[in-house]
């Protein structure tokens, strides 16, 4: 079985090559990015933004590698198709988590790494993210963005609500995590996740941990036949 390359020595390869890089003789984003294409596993995507003016609704999203992660609950590549970012479907999952941080990095010229918690299309998702600006002493012409899925989650099949954290800590116990693995992955506290899990058993009225798995996962599989 071949072995699969974390994200983080992705990230360390591509920063490598973006330290090396200078404004005064600007860099193309190939150069950067073209070092770790082999080594992206079917959870990492490569996107490429082309800065094309001072207004991030106007820049060109370009594929460079898509992500071989299938899911019932949500097409990502199918959505993720090259387009400007203003004609992106879903324009508040823009606004709210990507533009900002694209602001951020172009105009200070500095990398960006962080785990995103975020939604779209109504599906909870996160996912860690590196977003390397081209350095430029005549302003940034691209930034290069790669990311590693973590979790991608749809409605619970109960009525409650669970919140963004709630619905991760799910996705993350149906994939075998730990909760002490959990708290590290969404930056909590062990107790934090020990006692969302608690309040989740009695929620759905599990007897333990083990029984909450087996619950979520058949309410899971019992969705994905209605559909």
């Amino acid at each position: 079985m071949a072995r699969v390359t974390p994200f983080s020595v992705v990230v360390g390869r591509m920063l490598d090559a973006w330290i090396l890089t200078s404004p005064e003789r600007p860099a193309r984003a190939d150069d950067i990015y073209r070092g770790v294409l082999n080594l992206l596993s079917i959870k990492m995507r490569l996107t490429l933004f082309e800065v094309t003016g001072p207004d991030p609704l106007d820049w060109y999203m370009r594929t460079v590698r898509h992500s071989g992660f299938t899911s019932r609950i949500l097409n990502i590549n199918g959505l993720f198709t090259d387009c400007r970012v203003g004609d992106f479907k879903d324009r508040a999952y823009m606004e709210q988590s990507v533009i900002p941080r694209l602001r951020e990095v172009v105009e200070r010229q500095q990398p960006s790494t962080e785990l995103v918690k975020t939604r779209l299309l109504g599906v909870s998702l996160g996912y860690d993210r590196i977003l390397l600006p081209q350095k430029n002493a005549s302003g940034s012409q691209w930034v290069i963005s790669s990311s590693y899925a973590q979790f991608l989650l749809g409605q619970p099949e109960t009525r409650e609500t669970l919140d963004t954290s709630d619905e991760a800590i799910v996705q993350l116990l149906i994939e075998g995590s730990t909760a002490k693995e959990i708290a590290v992955l969404l930056g909590l506290s062990h107790r934090t996740v020990e006692h969302r899990l608690d309040k989740m058993k009695q929620r759905y009225g599990a007897r333990n941990t083990v029984h909450l798995v087996a619950m979520l996962i058949a309410a899971h599989i019992d969705r994905s036949a209605l559909r």
